[in-house]
């Protein structure tokens, strides 16, 4: 049985009724933004069910023909939900939006919303552990000094773009000098024309040790000291990169 973990009310809620329908012929759908975990909680509540996506629409008719237990995934991309037949069937059902509500209200007996990792902080924060665990070994970086809440989270699309955050935050902060300057590099030899590129692309060294700089010292008159340029310098450079 895979494992499922949330602290989550709601979600909570929806396991709650999977559970005492459990053994009832009717059937249920999860409804809820891309990449929140519907797949991972219906494989978690039901581990012996087929599974078919509604990306074809033969298969799942064969699969209803053939099984009276069924989960399909992306009901909204079947492309005639009216013909279906679910009468006396568990079919348990995830979609990423509803498309005809009054189809959805027809077939399922059970309607459940599940919430964007927006909405759910204490699933983030487990999820965002997981990964950070299976960056450090793909990565094969050794585990160091550095706090799981300073790596910046990317929750537009839930859990794909929290993993990407994480495996670039962990790129980043493992980089040497040897590989910020292959990474320069093949940017500049990718991006390199026009006639004023060397004004262009020094940005490309003095924001982010500008903005660096600020960060650690928090004083631009320390800032200066510490680069060695005068303190009206530094703010002209500060004004030029937009930095806030």
């Amino acid at each position: 049985m895979e494992a499922f973990f949330t602290k989550s009310e709601q979600v909570q809620s929806i396991i709650k009724g999977f559970n005492l329908t459990k053994t009832l012929f009717v059937s249920s759908i999860i409804i809820g933004e891309p990449n929140i975990g519907k797949k991972s909680l219906v494989r978690y509540l039901f581990p012996e069910a087929p599974l078919v996506s509604g990306i074809n629409q033969e298969e799942v008719e064969a699969a209803l023909l053939e099984y009276d237990e069924l989960i399909i995934t992306d009901f909204e991309k079947l492309s005639n939900q009216e013909s279906l037949n679910l009468d006396n069937k568990r079919i348990i059902a995830t979609a990423n939006y509803v498309g005809n509500q009054q189809t959805i209200d027809t077939l399922f007996a059970f309607i459940y919303m599940m919430p964007s990792f927006k909405e759910r902080p204490e699933d983030t924060a487990y999820i965002r552990d997981l990964f950070i665990k299976e960056a450090l070994s793909d990565l094969m970086i050794e585990e160091s000094d550095f706090s799981a809440e300073e790596i910046p989270l990317n929750l537009n699309h839930n859990s794909k773009t929290l993993k990407r955050s994480i495996y670039k935050h962990l790129m980043n902060y493992s980089m040497d000098e040897k590989s910020i300057q292959e990474s320069i590099y093949h940017y500049i030899l990718k991006h390199l024309e026009g006639n004023n590129g060397y004004k262009e692309y020094l940005g490309l060294y003095e924001k982010p040790l500008i903005e660096a700089g600020l960060k650690k010292f928090g004083s631009q008159l320390q800032l200066s000291q510490v680069l060695g340029i005068n303190r009206n310098t530094l703010r002209k450079k500060i004004h030029e990169h937009n930095i806030d």
